[in-house]
């Protein structure tokens, strides 16, 4: 059965739209050629998301995202904990001109392709993972 949820911790923010969201990334996860098992999307604030990023990644700085599989690696059926800063989302918004539901939608869908095996450490990893984000922002 395909679980997606979602939580706030520390904060009080409520993600609208839940079942579209549900369905638009099971399609991406089935279009992507995985599987869904369970999703946790964890929307938090920036402290509580730079006090995850230092105690767990040994990075002490702000991020929009972490993402944290709990599947296999190689595994086709995906599962695991996207923690989102929505401080970070509302600034990146402004930074890029776009709507803060946009952004976070590219955020969700950036943490869900990570799951889906696609990386960004590379500025050709970087390239694909954009234009994997924009496509199916699309089809949103």
């Amino acid at each position: 059965m395909n679980q997606i949820h979602f939580f706030s911790e520390k904060i009080s923010y409520t993600v609208r739209h839940k079942g579209q969201i549900r369905e638009w990334i099971v399609l991406a996860v089935k279009k992507e050629k995985h599987s869904l098992s369970e999703l946790n999307f964890i929307i938090c604030s920036d402290q509580y998301l730079r006090s995850i990023n230092k105690k767990f990644l040994n990075h002490d700085y702000f991020t929009d995202i972490i993402t944290f599989p709990y599947s296999s690696p190689g595994s086709k059926e995906i599962s695991g904990d996207i923690y989102i800063s929505i401080d970070r989302i509302k600034q990146n918004a402004k930074d890029y001109g776009v709507c803060v539901y946009e952004e976070l939608l590219r955020v969700m869908i950036h943490g869900v392709l990570h799951l889906c095996g696609y990386d960004d450490h590379t500025p050709d990893q970087k390239a694909l993972m954009r234009k994997r984000e924009d496509f199916w922002l699309q089809r949103w």
